[in-house]
């Protein structure tokens, strides 16, 4: 999955988003993976999803998401067809202390 976009989306009625985000941007980052951001972390809120229909700036944060991950997917292309070529990268080295 290196060198994929990539964007969490989390939905909760209350708490306990901003860990489940964290944790999954977490691993996108160790995967080598290009997170795609919006105007504010990438949840929505409600207990139901007719609770998550009336969560306003949810929704527009899932709308502006869409926008800029749409917009780097063109990007990319563009440059694929421009002649920009993708990173290659190195094999993984593992480094411990024991």
């Amino acid at each position: 999955m290196a060198g994929k976009l990539t964007a969490s989306v989390v939905s909760c009625r209350r708490g306990g988003v901003s860990a489940a985000f964290d944790r999954l941007n977490k691993y996108f980052g160790i995967s080598n993976m290009h997170i795609v951001g919006s105007q504010y972390w990438n949840q929505v809120h409600g207990f139901t999803p007719d609770d998550v229909r009336k969560d306003g700036e949810g929704l527009q944060t899932m709308r502006t998401l869409a926008q800029n991950m749409a917009w780097l997917l063109e990007g990319i292309e563009a440059g694929r067809k421009g002649g920009v070529e993708t990173p290659q990268y190195e094999k993984r080295i593992s480094t411990h202390f024991i």
